[in-house]
């Protein structure tokens, strides 16, 4: 196992809830770190750009005030993703931001990590890089990152065309630090899997989704509940990037993949103008579909931890030391 000292004993199972856009709002992140499990969100989400310093400080407070009431529990460290490519005005001023506050775990996506190593180990931070290709890997692992995150195809979101089994093993023959694989991962069966694979944590999204501490809108946590993998479409002709997005969403707002262009359409005549991506037009993993509620994250995490210990073959929960 190659999971770093920032993580050991701070664990209830081997997992990270993985960043999502306009879902992971603080709510969701303290849930997830108050029961073991690392929470984390985009950047992006903290609107206006202000606020994500009034959001850094929540976050590390409650969890400190979590901690010192209850000396016993193992409260997971927190992380942000941020997005470094060139296009992103917010890079630059949000990396200044997660500086300051020393965020323990930053994730990087969508460009060369290089300044954000530079600048969070720093302070002695930990930096993660998104990757959906061993070559992207080598790149990323070159830079001096502490954990490459294997984003496998059937993950919510932007994800690879390589399967999971595929992905993590090809990265495994060169890389020996810390991975993290995602894609399609709900249950604490699919966590060990991802281990003996030769993954040290798992990437959990979709189904964190719907819980009750996500913040997504009720009827997108409805439409996972209901869904099936029938329901899921991959594309790239919505944001450039083949995506699984969720088809009631893309029939609610009238889009007809067939008939967009190849990359990036307009969508601005749709609804009156009124549909915007992500918020209206929805992504879920093929882990859909074995979603069929949204509970709080505390009972997600004794599911995850129940049945992490049955498959490893634990008469108890493990502590990941």
């Amino acid at each position: 196992m190659a999971i770093p000292a920032l993580l050991r004993g701070r664990l209830t199972v081997p997992v990270i809830g993985a960043p999502m856009f306009l879902v992971s709002f603080p709510d969701l992140v303290k849930a997830l770190c108050k029961a073991g499990i690392v929470g984390s969100f985009p950047h992006l989400n903290a609107r206006p750009a202000a606020l994500l310093d009034d959001w850094l400080t929540d976050i590390r407070e409650d969890l400190a005030d979590y901690a010192a009431a209850n000396p016993g529990a193992r409260v997971a460290p927190f992380a942000v993703n941020l997005v470094v490519h060139r296009s992103n005005v917010r890079f630059e001023p949000d990396l200044e931001t997660v500086v300051r506050h020393r965020v323990p775990l930053v994730f990087t996506s969508l460009g060369h990590p290089g300044e954000v190593v530079r600048r969070v180990h720093g302070y002695g931070g930990l930096v993660f890089c998104d990757v959906t290709t061993a070559d992207h890997a080598r790149k990323a692992a070159q830079s001096g990152v502490d954990g490459l995150i294997c984003i496998g195809a059937g993950a919510g979101g932007h994800a690879s065309q390589q399967s999971d089994f595929s992905l993590v093993r090809e990265i495994r023959q060169f890389w020996d630090g810390c991975l993290i694989l995602g894609g399609a991962i709900n249950d604490g069966f699919q966590v060990r899997a991802a281990e003996v694979l030769g993954a040290d944590l798992a990437y959990v999204g979709t189904r964190f989704l719907a819980s009750a501490e996500s913040g997504a809108a009720a009827d997108y946590k409805q439409m996972i509940v209901d869904g099936g993998i029938a329901d899921l479409v991959n594309s790239d002709r919505l944001s450039g990037i083949p995506c699984n997005w969720l088809r009631p969403s893309l029939e609610r707002a009238g889009v007809d993949l067939d008939k967009l262009p190849p990359k990036r359409p307009d969508l601005s005549s749709l609804n009156d103008g009124g549909t915007r991506l992500w918020r209206d037009i929805w992504t879920a993993g093929h882990g859909i579909v074995t979603i069929h509620d949204t509970p709080p994250v505390a009972d997600l995490a004794a599911r995850l931890i129940a049945d992490y210990v049955t498959a490893c073959g634990l008469p108890a929960s493990p502590a990941l030391g």
